[in-house]
């Protein structure tokens, strides 16, 4: 678990609108039924996916491909530092991923988490927390799996929650159960997820979802 704060945090203020990103690419544009092939086809080449996510100041630095194992490793990849176009950082930061991974997650931060955070919580995301993309191992299911995870490629992040402005910190553990504005907040970037990444999975899915998001940027399509 995330340790609690010990006390309200000071945040910048928000960008003004003359620093609002470049428009025309695809992390700024809404998200629709086609916006998971989309991410897709953008991302079929490392330059065509970096080229979308410099065009919306997103800070993306490729690295060479590797092989850690037969089954581990990192192609079309690199380390997806700050988005100059929003406020909000992840922590931890530069984290390494497939470059399709780092496309489908900007997307999502810039039109799903930050505005329904604006809407359902009243208050800006400043910080991003989360679990993590790359670990060399097998699908975590509650039991033994044979299947290799996708984050063995670095194709998936596990989303555990946010910090806002005011001090409030949301996060899946604590308030994904209930009717109140956080589940309700949580439940809307989960489903918007749905449309935008080939696999998200839920605390609805199974009791090692409890805590967190699972963001998967593969073919697979499947959502809970």
């Amino acid at each position: 678990m995330l340790p609690e704060r010990s006390a309200p945090v000071r945040y910048p203020a928000a960008p003004s609108r003359t620093e609002a990103p470049l428009v025309g690419a695809l992390i700024d544009q809404p998200v629709g039924g086609g916006t998971r092939l989309a991410v897709i086809r953008e991302s079929a080449d490392l330059q065509q996916c970096m080229a979308q996510l410099t065009a919306a100041r997103v800070t993306f630095r490729p690295v060479p491909d590797r092989s850690t194992t037969e089954t581990c490793g990192l192609a079309a990849g690199g380390v997806l530092g700050p988005d100059m176009g929003t406020t909000a950082r992840m922590a931890p930061g530069d984290v390494e991923m497939t470059c399709r991974t780092a496309l489908a997650l900007s997307v999502w931060r810039r039109q799903s988490l930050e505005p329904a955070a604006r809407e359902i919580l009243g208050s800006d995301v400043v910080q991003i927390d989360h679990m993590g993309a790359y670990a060399c191992r097998n699908v975590n299911n509650g039991g033994v799996s044979g299947r290799v995870s996708a984050h063995s490629q670095a194709a998936a992040l596990d989303f555990a929650g946010v910090r806002l402005r005011d001090g409030r910190r949301i996060t899946v553990s604590a308030d994904w159960a209930g009717d109140g504005s956080e589940a309700r907040f949580l439940r809307r970037i989960r489903d918007d997820a749905c449309r935008i990444f080939g696999t998200t999975l839920s605390p609805d899915y199974n009791a090692v979802h409890a805590d967190h998001l699972h963001l998967e940027a593969t073919d697979t399509r499947f959502c809970r």
